[in-house]
């Protein structure tokens, strides 16, 4: 059994060097690359403003933060979460950076860049030269992104947990509903362990009634000289 934890951050601008902060993180768990239901998410005061154009983004003022707890106050919870577990993320390098950023400040460890998988660059392997941003890859596979009128942690790792089953091997699963929280219910794909292939067996009554159907039809492009 392989544990990974797909996560997402929405922040108050681009650059964490800049002083801007991470002001809401998600993470789903997965278990041999399905999600399980179980997962963490956060909205956290900036403990500074949110510009104009970032809340055009995520949708999140200033009032939507006041009062929320500090990074701080969540980071041990969420390096519990995160564990030893591989990490994936879409452009995982910027969600790296800030938590990096965020876990200095809380006086916790960065996160070691070998348990980091981009979904971004699993994307751009399978797609090359083509538009692989999470709204694409949805578009691509016919994923609903009808809930997605800004960006958000939680719902856009709803959104990234089923591209990645589609990147790394497309959709058997079972579907049923997990416990609801204040954005809406978490997918649950349920499973019974790793994906392997599973070939065709037949019997050999069916073998023999094949051989009998191939002996009916006059003269088989097979049997030419």
């Amino acid at each position: 059994m392989t544990r990974g934890v797909l996560f997402d951050t929405e922040t108050t601008g681009l650059n964490p060097l800049n002083g801007d902060r991470v002001i809401e993180v998600a993470a789903l768990e997965l278990i041999n690359d399905l999600p399980t239901g179980k997962h963490f998410h956060a909205l956290i005061d900036p403990q500074r403003d949110v510009p104009p154009d970032a809340s055009r983004v995520h949708g999140f003022t200033n009032s939507d933060l006041i009062g929320k707890p500090l990074f701080a106050d969540v980071a041990a919870q969420l390096a519990a979460f995160l564990a030893d577990s591989r990490l994936i993320a879409h452009n995982a390098a910027f969600d790296f950076a800030f938590l990096d950023m965020e876990f200095a400040r809380a006086g916790l460890p960065v996160l070691a860049r070998d348990r980091m998988i981009d979904s971004l660059a699993l994307a751009k392997t399978r797609f090359p030269g083509m538009p692989n941003s999470l709204d694409a890859l949805c578009r691509r596979f016919s994923i609903d992104l009808s809930a997605r009128t800004t960006h958000n942690a939680l719902l856009d790792c709803k959104l990234l947990a089923e591209v990645y089953v589609e990147l790394t091997g497309g959709r058997q699963r079972g579907l049923s509903l997990a416990a609801h929280d204040a954005r809406g219910p978490v997918t649950v794909y349920l499973h019974t362990g790793p994906r392997t292939p599973h070939p065709i067996m037949p019997a050999q009554a069916e073998l023999t009634a094949h051989a009998a159907f191939l002996a009916r039809i006059k003269d088989p492009v097979w049997l030419l000289p």
